[in-house]
């Protein structure tokens, strides 16, 4: 069923409880990424615009159900104030108009300003899903909107059970985008369509595997996660990481997929999980003591090719150790081929922190179709499975 979104609301002089998602990596006080935080900017822009009056929430961080100043989103509201240029409160409480403060801090709230409540983890209840802190959160609004995807696989009081008590509930143009791109990758994807998959294990990835097999004609596997298939199939993979309990699924999805799964031919390997580890290019079995950190040129070739004969392509997980500069160079070429396919008229979706930073580290951040805010999101979507936040929202 098609959701209501915030164009289809009528938000003048009304409150509007909006979940974000504002989870910034932050040190001493200071964002280190505000993506999110712009991500959000078109859905608070779009209230303020219509005179509406937006009540901000979020998480950020796991401050074990407690009040913890580390985790406080204070220096969230004060960036937001300077990317939006409109009037932004900050609220020490999350909790409803029924608390002093929170009713204080409501009453000055005037049309086209905005009021960030603090990290909503800050209450036990709100991982729970916690129905007296739902009510208490909807009651500081009329309308409910979510705009925080990457959290919408959690069925939290922030996300699924305050949506149950509003008069309406709708979604945010974020996510809304995010339906959207990624609906195309289940319903209409346009042939041949290439899945890139990578990261450190199998059993993250095995749902959405099952579910794309019948609709890709390549899935191409990279990371860590690529030895627990190379050894299934009886491949010498050394010191490789390997999930040695799911070497079995592996064996089967790779018989089950009939040629479709490819993995790498060659690697990069190193006798230490150390940048600065001495590295070798090694094709087909890996020598005991030396385990693979990124995808070798043959491999980098390959894949490149395959994305660049694609018409859809959807990448989750990055195809080496990220974070070690020496053995990104797999991930950096796979954001290269998706931005080239991208150029020629392919749809093309990026999800996943390291595969989301890798493209925009190599500054193809605007050079791709959709880069998605939601990993964990992103996967549980792909795999078909019921979104909570999303599933809460309705028409009515």
């Amino acid at each position: 069923m098609r959701k209501r979104t915030i164009e289809n609301m009528t938000v003048r002089g009304r409150r509007v409880l909006v979940r974000v998602d504002f989870n910034v990596p932050i040190a001493d006080g200071a964002i280190g990424d505000d993506t999110r935080i712009r991500a959000a900017l078109p859905t608070i822009r779009t209230i303020l615009a219509n005179g509406g009056k937006a009540i901000l929430m979020s998480h950020l961080g796991r401050p074990k159900g407690k009040p913890d100043p580390a985790f406080t989103l204070r220096p969230v509201a004060d960036r937001l104030k300077e990317l939006l240029g409109a009037p932004v409160h900050f609220a020490d409480h999350a909790t409803g108009p029924t608390d002093p403060a929170s009713r204080q801090a409501i009453d000055v709230l005037n049309e086209g300003e905005v009021l960030v409540l603090e990290n909503t983890r800050f209450h036990p209840g709100e991982t729970k899903n916690d129905p007296d802190l739902a009510g208490e959160l909807a009651a500081f609004a009329e309308l409910y909107v979510n705009d925080a995807f990457g959290t919408c696989h959690r069925a939290h009081a922030s996300t699924e059970g305050v949506a149950h008590r509003v008069k309406e509930a709708g979604m945010g143009l974020l996510l809304d985008k995010e339906i959207e791109y990624l609906s195309k990758l289940l319903d209409s994807p346009e042939p041949p369509y290439v899945a890139v998959l990578g990261g450190a294990k199998v059993s993250d990835k095995i749902g959405v595997i099952q579910n794309l097999l019948d609709q890709v004609d390549a899935l191409l596997i990279g990371g860590a996660m690529s030895y627990t298939f190379l050894k299934a199939l009886g491949h010498e993979t050394g010191a490789s990481r390997v999930e040695a309990d799911r070497l079995d699924d592996a064996k089967a999805l790779y018989e089950q997929a009939g040629g479709k799964i490819r993995l790498p031919v060659d690697h990069i390997t190193a006798s230490a999980f150390d940048n600065e580890a001495p590295r070798r290019i090694v094709s087909g079995a890996i020598p005991k003591g030396e385990m693979g950190l990124d995808i070798g040129p043959e491999t980098i070739g390959e894949y490149a090719r395959a994305i660049g004969e694609a018409r859809t392509i959807v990448w989750n997980g990055p195809m080496g150790v990220f974070e070690m500069s020496n053995f990104a160079a797999g991930t950096f070429a796979v954001a290269k081929a998706l931005a080239g396919a991208t150029a020629h008229g392919a749809l093309t979706v990026v999800g996943g922190g390291d595969s989301v930073a890798a493209v925009s580290q190599a500054g193809y951040e605007n050079l791709v179709s959709h880069v998605s805010t939601g990993g964990g999101a992103m996967l549980e979507f792909l795999e078909g499975k019921i979104l909570p936040g999303i599933a809460a929202l309705s028409d009515r």
